[in-house]
């Protein structure tokens, strides 16, 4: 078996551009996908692929760490994220391959169930941008807290830390702390909460002003209190906070990831598998962070495809503690893709269809060619006109 040919369809869908990758082989139907999205880089993710697809033809796309080796000794020049994004769709799609050719589900090639369904949460507005990043006022934050409750889900998250830099207001504090108290009094105790900080905080006693009023109504974690690559200011963080502090999502391969582990900066370690090398580094990011007593939460706010892989990641993973997921992002979502993605309540249900059980309507998804994503991370900027981080 060889592979033949690596193809990219890149799908507008508003929020972003969701990049699809077929991997084809020279046994006839026999074909994988995977996706490598990523915000704002479409088009240097796609000519990505392009550059990469020699070092992988001819090759038997079943010898998986064979090919990823490939793609990255062969780079010459260390890959960063866009690359490594690219890396990780193809990947993806060899998986897929290699579990259609011997008739098994992908999870059961990657070491098999260790549960029997996967915990998942998902946002404020359920995918739709402003309520998903920009929801500061308390009267909409009950509203959709309560919609999506209402949807079975029994875990989300919120993105309601202001923009900032080195300090944080004694107001700006206090408003994030009625807006918990008011969040915690919509679920109930019953209902998790994960408060995502995107970085925003400039210091390590601004990140703390503000997770110290979030600590009383007990939130799952606190996700990215400051910019990844400080490991030292998340270690501390990690120390002080009487509430779980997660991060990850920007860190790409294990080699990013064993300090934080290493240093105890984290409680759980959010490895995206879109951007980190795919699904054999995620394991090895997994198996590190259970050595070292921290659960694996993957980052996952991509497309229909970055969903799927994620579930037969999260079956097989033993320290995994939950998904996230953006499903319904667009009207059209179930139009473009057939995914296996069932979900019972707040998790979503083993598949046992080969490979990875999808498949992409092409007619479909070149109805919403690529566009230049909504630039909203323009809207990081102080009163004073200082760019912050979004």
């Amino acid at each position: 078996m060889k592979i033949t040919g690596v193809k990219t369809f890149v799908v507008n869908a508003e929020m972003r551009n969701w990049i699809f990758v077929k991997v084809l082989t020279d046994q006839p139907g026999l074909y994988g996908w995977g996706e490598a999205s990523l915000n704002w880089k479409t088009r240097a993710v796609t000519g990505a692929v392009e550059d990469l697809e020699p070092t992988v033809l001819g090759r038997d796309p079943r010898d998986i760490e064979q090919c990823v080796r490939a793609m990255n000794k062969f780079s010459y020049y260390k890959l960063g994220m866009v690359g490594v994004t690219a890396i990780s769709g193809i990947e993806h799609a060899l998986w897929d391959i290699f579990g259609k050719s011997v008739g098994l589900p992908v999870w059961r090639l990657l070491g098999g169930k260790v549960r029997d369904r996967v915990r998942v949460y998902t946002h404020l507005g359920l995918g739709e941008m402003k309520s998903v990043y920009e929801t500061f006022d308390v009267g909409s934050l009950k509203e959709r807290a309560a919609a999506v409750t209402e949807k079975g889900y029994d875990a989300l998250k919120v993105v309601f830390i202001p923009y900032g830099a080195h300090s944080a207001p004694v107001p700006a504090q206090r408003h994030v702390g009625k807006m918990m108290q008011a969040l915690r009094d919509t679920v109930g105790d019953g209902v998790d909460i994960m408060i995502d900080f995107h970085g925003r905080p400039g210091s390590i006693a601004a990140a703390m002003g503000y997770i110290r009023e979030l600590e009383p109504y007990r939130p799952m974690f606190c996700e990215e209190p400051v910019q990844p690559g400080d490991t030292e200011a998340l270690r501390r963080i990690a120390e002080q906070a009487d509430c779980p502090i997660a991060s990850g999502e920007r860190l790409v391969g294990l080699r990013e990831f064993m300090p934080v582990f290493a240093q105890k900066a984290v409680h759980i370690a959010q490895p995206d598998l879109n951007h980190t090398g795919g699904l054999l580094e995620g394991k090895r990011i997994a198996a590190l962070a259970e050595a070292e007593l921290i659960g694996i939460a993957p980052h996952n706010p991509n497309g229909p495809l970055a969903g799927v892989a994620a579930l037969h990641f999260d079956i097989s993973t033993p320290n995994f503690v939950i998904q996230e997921e953006m499903s319904g992002a667009v009207p059209w979502y179930d139009d473009v893709v057939q995914t296996p993605i069932r979900r019972t309540g707040s998790h979503w249900d083993v598949p046992d269809v080969p490979g990875f059980g999808i498949e992409v309507n092409e007619v479909e998804a070149a109805k919403h060619p690529f566009k230049p994503e909504v630039m909203h991370t323009t809207s990081a900027v102080l009163d004073d006109g200082t760019i912050v981080d979004w």
